[in-house]
């Protein structure tokens, strides 16, 4: 049974991994944001109402990773803090300019709609934005969610369209677990030029018995896939008119790429492209 006390002083000073912790960096973030000449570390403590040892833990990974840069006895904010805002700010507005195509996509099929971005680095889809089907019987996650790239139809996708050297390193040293449907490399590979070639990738009680997806690639003006843009729901349905749930996500991710292409969109890539 886990016991939960009052933190001591000496605690509170080396707890540099909980939730108190993470607020406080969230607290510094925003405070420095406020500051471009920086802050001192009486002024942050001041500032948070937290004590200099507890901000020195803090502070002094911050620094060596790149969010901060401590000069003349000043904390402002660095390069790796500029370049995380960029990215949820790319990924921000990426949703923003792709969710009324999202919208159309759901009231044509009446599925949930989801919208998937790649993460190299984890080897995993991120589903940045997702519009829950009407149904009362419905597939339904939430804005976040991550699954492994070799799962879901979205992450085939995005695989399918993925840079050839980084896409060859990925299949020779991922490690497949598969719960529902036995997943070969030899069979992965296939699927994944079936899907660059046909432009869609599909599912029915892949993933999970009784689940059906459908997903197609987002391309800028250069057909590089910058996200995948799917439709999830009861097998059953999907069953009943399966050319239509194709057609209509091809369409609407068709519509949805000239658009993106023509404003210059920011990739919500979550690492450098491999070329």
């Amino acid at each position: 049974m886990a016991l939960h006390s009052a933190e001591s002083p000496a605690s509170t000073d080396r707890d540099v991994t909980g939730p108190r912790s993470l607020r406080r960096v969230l607290g510094m973030f925003h405070v420095l944001s406020r500051a471009p000449q920086g802050m001192a570390l009486s002024e942050l403590s001041e500032t948070l109402n937290t004590p200099k040892s507890s901000l020195l833990n803090l502070l002094r990974p911050l620094v060596a990773d790149g969010y901060l840069v401590h000069e003349n006895g000043q904390y402002r904010l660095a390069g790796a803090a500029f370049r995380l805002c960029a990215g949820v700010q790319s990924a921000w507005n990426f949703s923003k300019v792709v969710r009324p195509f999202m919208e159309e996509l759901s009231s044509r099929t009446q599925e949930t709609v989801l919208l998937g971005v790649v993460n190299r680095d984890a080897g995993v889809v991120t589903y940045i934005e997702v519009i829950d089907s009407p149904h009362p019987v419905r597939y339904q996650i939430t804005a976040g969610t991550t699954r492994q790239l070799y799962v879901s139809t979205a992450g085939r996708l995005l695989l399918a369209y993925s840079p050839p050297d980084w896409l060859e390193e990925y299949l020779s040293t991922v490690s497949i677990r598969a719960k529902t449907t036995p997943i070969t490399k030899s069979w992965l590979r296939k699927s994944l030029v079936q899907g660059r070639r046909e432009g869609v990738v599909w599912a029915i009680d892949h993933y999970l018995e009784g689940l059906a997806s459908v997903a197609a690639p987002l391309l800028d003006s250069n057909g590089r896939c910058l996200a995948s843009l799917s439709i999830a729901g009861p097998s059953n349905r999907f069953k009943a008119d399966l050319g239509k749930m194709i057609s209509s996500v091809q369409d609407v991710a068709r519509r949805a790429s000239g658009v993106v292409g023509a404003v210059h969109v920011p990739v919500p890539e979550q690492d450098e492209p491999s070329v």
